[in-house]
């Protein structure tokens, strides 16, 4: 590893000769494309970020996840959605209303404040900003 002289840089494995990206995006398989994408649009406040043939991908705050149309649906895995405070994460549990799992609260162990739901394929949707 190249020295970038800051510790966030080193912490996250940077490098100076590491090619530039765009980042990423993680796909899951689906048997109900449509309700995700609304649910993920209406209800979490994601965007459709490009339509492909069978597949969407959204985009959340530079966040990139797709749905493929699938002959089963995967379910696992966590899709995280950061927010900047602990009222941003109270107004989602607010907006995600049954689909939430729990109530907001500290997790002492990672310095977080969130809450799981589930979307409507039953993948856990976890909802959190750092403290």
């Amino acid at each position: 590893m190249t020295d970038t002289g800051t510790q966030g840089d080193e912490a996250a494995g940077a490098t100076d000769d590491r090619p530039a990206g765009a980042g990423g995006i993680v796909f899951f398989r689906t048997k109900n494309r449509e309700q995700l994408v609304a649910w993920y649009t209406d209800t979490v406040g994601a965007d459709v970020w490009l339509e492909q043939p069978g597949c969407t991908i959204l985009s959340f705050e530079g966040f990139r996840f797709g749905f493929c149309d699938g002959e089963e649906t995967e379910e696992n895995g966590i899709l995280t959605f950061v927010y900047d405070d602990e009222d941003a994460v109270d107004a989602m549990h607010e907006q995600v209303s049954e689909a939430a799992e729990e109530e907001p609260h500290v997790n002492e162990r990672y310095e977080i404040y969130q809450f799981f739901a589930s979307d409507p394929d039953g993948r856990t949707a976890e909802f959190q900003t750092f403290r």
